[in-house]
């Protein structure tokens, strides 16, 4: 697996062991074709070993799949779940796209990462510098949010946390406190409050009130001071479907993978044999291995329907898992573009429950296809961690009305189509449920788990969680069989800079 760019990312070993699995093949069922699920399906296919992957849905990529739709004038397009950024230290999520795009060309660079607040502070992370820590203080120096009167006014001795990130420390130091504590506690500017650190809160489709700390300081290590890709991203250049998971099932395929799509597994038990059994549309089907790679409340469900699956610590804590609010995304044709000037992609605070828009046909073909052959735009909104009672048809009403705050212009555009969806599905990172994740390694050492909810002792967040835990839990199961397994890459595992880890350790005594 190649590297990302940052020669300081740290190599996470593989087991050592033989290349292929030798004799008869080990047969193992993957559940959920998510990322997590297809990062396990493509590690274990790869080693000889016989794989089916279940999916409950008909298509693949979990959150990220895809499916067709028809416009109201009659134009094919593809829905989603909205846009995802894939920042440039997912090194293992894109290691697994490099499997079918070794250049990853399925990707197009955004050239920024806007923020604005209604109260009009604009910020800008094009032109910050990329290696920590000049990268911090590039945003201070650069950013009319964050002044250097605000870091006089800052709590010093409350930010030294974040200047050496270390996992799971980090946990232990900040998982019992939450990120808008947390960013109290630094005295941290308003304004650049919502304007950075609310970003990686939102992420988790979170409210900061909610969130670990931990969560949010390991984010600040990912992005500013544990890499030098900074807040930068890509994007895929066609809808999620036809850039990433169908080139990704044929190459599942052709290495002998079973894709069982349409297929929800109903139960699993373990086996006399020594082997899990799952049962699937009343037929009971025998695995030597399985890994678990489902969402929060698949898994839940999955774990409450099979009594002797694990053991009751570990049912408890699975069952003890959540999930973040209801999140909305919103997508509309208009028939008109915005201004030439609007980015791809802008996040928002202020703006009630508008969290970012996008402008979808400045980087993907279908959307761009659509807009020069109508001389309308595609645009997407998204609105995160909004209250489970809400008046659905109310809320879709308010975010189109923020979106005519944001871009004026849209307010004399006809929609000619809006899809709505609404989700609650992603996991949430409660303060002080580290200790009660699951990791990767069950009570049963023939049943592993994947996913983005999934503890692990690597500096790696959403997405790229996800793709690291298939690729680990994959290499779990082939370690049992003597069979080497897959290298990673993480940002390193603490701060890069030795002054200021040194300065860190002060607060600890």
């Amino acid at each position: 697996m190649r590297r990302g760019p940052d020669r300081r990312a740290r190599r996470v070993p593989a087991p050592y062991g033989r290349e292929r699995v030798t004799g008869t093949a080990p047969h193992v069922g993957v559940i959920g074709a998510g990322i997590a699920g297809l990062a396990a399906a493509t590690a274990l296919v790869e080693r000889g070993v016989r794989v089916t992957l279940y999916e409950r849905e008909h298509s693949l990529g979990g959150r990220l799949a895809g499916w067709p739709v028809r416009l109201a004038d009659g134009s094919p397009a593809t829905m989603s779940r909205g846009f995802h950024a894939f920042f440039r230290q997912y090194y293992n999520l894109r290691g697994l796209l490099r499997r079918v795009d070794p250049e990853l060309r399925m990707l197009t660079g955004v050239p920024d990462y806007p923020l604005r607040h209604s109260g009009g502070t604009h910020d800008s992370f094009a032109r910050v510098p990329r290696t920590p820590p000049w990268n911090a203080l590039g945003f201070v120096a650069l950013s009319p949010a964050f002044g250097w009167r605000d870091l006089l006014r800052m709590n010093p001795a409350a930010a030294l946390p974040l200047l050496d990130v270390r996992v799971p420390r980090v946990y232990e130091r900040l998982d019992g406190v939450s990120a808008a504590e947390f960013l109290s506690r630094i005295r941290f500017p308003e304004a650049a409050h919502h304007l950075a650190f609310e970003v990686f809160s939102r992420s988790f489709f979170a409210d900061p009130r909610e969130l670990s700390a931990a969560e949010l300081v390991l984010m600040f290590h990912i992005y500013f001071l544990g890499s030098s890709e900074g807040l930068l991203f890509d994007v895929p250049a066609e809808p999620f479907p036809q850039a990433l998971w169908e080139p990704l099932g044929r190459y599942l395929e052709k290495h002998g993978t079973r894709l069982s799509l349409g297929t929800a597994v109903d139960g699993v038990e373990p086996d006399e044999g020594g082997g899990p059994t799952v049962t699937v549309e009343g037929r009971r089907l025998r695995h030597d291995a399985l890994v678990l790679a489902l969402d929060t409340g698949g898994l839940r469900r999955l774990v409450a329907a099979s009594p002797d699956l694990g053991d009751a610590p570990w049912r408890c804590a699975v069952a003890r898992l959540r999930t973040a609010p209801p999140f909305l995304v919103s997508r509309l044709w208009l028939d008109r573009p915005v201004a030439p000037d609007r980015a791809g992609f802008l996040g928002t605070s202020g703006y009630a429950s508008l969290d970012n828009v996008s402008v979808l046909e400045r980087w993907e073909g279908e959307a761009a296809r659509w807009a020069h052959r109508t001389g309308g735009s595609v645009v997407e909104l998204h609105a995160y961690a909004l209250d489970p009672g809400a008046d659905r048809a109310a809320e879709q009403e308010r975010l189109v009305a923020q979106l005519h705050r944001v871009y004026p212009e849209t307010r004399h555009a006809r929609i000619i189509d809006a899809r709505h969806e609404w989700r609650a599905d992603c996991p949430l990172f409660p303060v002080g449920g580290f200790p009660g994740r699951p990791t990767v390694r069950t009570p049963d050492p023939s049943v592993v788990l994947a996913g983005d909810l999934v503890r692990t002792g690597l500096p790696v967040a959403l997405m790229e969680r996800a793709a690291t835990t298939g690729f680990l839990a994959a290499n779990a199961l082939l370690e049992r069989w003597g069979v080497r397994g897959h290298a990673l890459w993480t940002v390193p595992e603490k701060g890069r800079s030795a002054s200021l880890r040194a300065l860190a350790r002060l607060g600890e005594h």
